[in-house]
């Protein structure tokens, strides 16, 4: 099967799914950004695909010159769909990759989707776009197919090993899908009887994770006005065969922080109104500014003037082993705790600085070597797991200074027996 195809937007979607795809067929990775085609041109693509060194002998070319799209017969989009403050669908990334791609669609064109929306996105939205700009009309002259993209950040799960959906506008459609992902996935592929439920699957996936969380946030809560431990809790609980294990933290990044809102979106737009789903929103939302809000109030029971404090913070991004950043909710932390005047110095061996800088360009990410009043362990990155007692005894300023160890990495016999006193969620 000779064909051109296009992925649009080269994130942490998009490059594994273009370099996958340029094993097999003629692909062009397409991205707005000049700098990173400019680098992906320059150099071998190694530690941003599964730590894969990139194979030269790829069909795989980059660009950012729109023209380059002509001749394209598969389009892909991949492109970021993230919320604005208020919590609403921000789709002004999706619709102008689609309004670009639409002047290059020709007939026989597939046009697949691979951005979260909300129920209706492709069909309502999408679709009119293209037909309006190529006079065409879809499952006549050109087909579309939506697949949610399943890829975690940071994590070293294969593309080809992760089972996918797959749909389209019509059964033609959702063959020719299933046809293109299935010689490139090794995993499971799975039909959805159509684009909406497709869309509306990858929502739930991320909103039930983040409920389940929420609820063991919730738990800890609790725990906290108990003075219990929740791991010890949960240690306990774990031990009935049906419990579900989640853990207590803090939930950032593209996806369970976004996608929620995404689904009660469109259950407001038809009138309905979301209980569970936004409380458990609320809940993990506000973790960042409860964990400032306990170190405030150590502070306070040790008299310590705020102006004073030293608090020392280890990781910045919003999971383990990953350099994003986005949604990272120890931001949350950090910023309430910097309005207080307090000193705050943080380190992170992973975090993506380019990034961080757009975010928050004061932030210096340097290793500790101050003793603190108070130490955040914040993410369970590899470097930190391999932490010794004593290191973390030498970072405090004295008996009465508090760790904060937000995922309970470490062992709470040891802290006791080294005298170290922490906190955990």
């Amino acid at each position: 099967m000779k064909q051109k195809i296009s992925i649009i937007g080269l994130g942490y979607v998009g490059l594994p799914l273009a370099v996958e795809f340029g094993k097999l067929f003629d692909t062009l990775g397409f991205d707005i950004n000049r700098e990173k085609i400019k680098n992906f041109k320059k150099k071998d693509i190694q530690n941003l695909v599964n730590k894969k060194k990139f194979d030269n002998s790829s069909k795989l070319s980059f660009s950012y010159k729109k023209e380059d799209l002509r001749d394209t017969k598969i389009f892909i989009v991949t492109v970021p769909t993230p919320i604005y403050k208020n919590k609403k669908p921000d789709l002004r990334n999706l619709i102008t990759a689609t309004k670009m791609i639409s002047k290059y669609v020709t007939k026989n064109n597939t046009i697949i989707f691979e951005s979260t929306v909300f129920p209706g996105v492709t069909e309502d939205i999408c679709i009119p776009i293209i037909e309006k700009t190529t006079k065409l009309r879809v499952n006549k002259d050109f087909y579309i197919g939506y697949s949610p993209e399943r890829i975690s950040p940071g994590d070293k799960n294969d593309i080809s090993e992760i089972n996918k959906i797959v749909s389209g506008s019509n059964q033609k459609a959702t063959t020719i899908v299933y046809n293109l992902y299935n010689k490139i996935i090794k995993a499971k592929l799975y039909k959805a009887k159509s684009i909406r439920v497709a869309e509306c699957s990858k929502l739930i996936e991320n909103a039930q994770r983040d409920i389940n969380i929420s609820f063991i946030n919730e738990v800890s809560l609790i725990c906290s006005k108990l003075n219990i431990h929740t791991s010890d809790v949960l240690a306990a609980a774990k031990t009935k065969w049906n419990f579900l294990d989640f853990k207590p933290g803090l939930v950032g990044g593209h996806c369970i922080s976004v996608d929620p809102f995404y689904l009660t979106h469109i259950a407001k737009k038809n009138k309905y109104s979301p209980k569970v789903i936004l409380s458990g929103r609320t809940i993990n939302d506000n973790m960042g500014i409860y964990i400032a809000e306990v170190a405030l109030n150590k502070l306070k029971e040790k008299k310590i003037e705020f102006k004073k404090a030293k608090i020392g913070v280890l990781g910045v991004t919003f999971k383990e082993d990953c350099g994003d950043i986005r949604g990272s909710k120890i931001l949350d932390t950090i910023k309430i705790l910097r309005k207080k005047k307090i000193n705050i110095s943080t380190y992170d061996p992973v975090v993506n600085l380019n990034e961080l800088k757009k975010v928050d360009p004061n932030l210096k990410i340097k290793k500790l070597k101050d003793k603190f009043d108070i130490l955040i362990i914040a993410v369970a990155h590899k470097e930190f797991l391999k932490v010794k007692y004593n290191q973390v005894k030498n970072l405090l300023k004295n008996k009465d200074s508090v760790l904060f160890d937000i995922k309970s990495i470490l062992d709470k016999s040891i802290l006791n027996k080294k005298k170290i006193k922490f906190w955990s969620l």
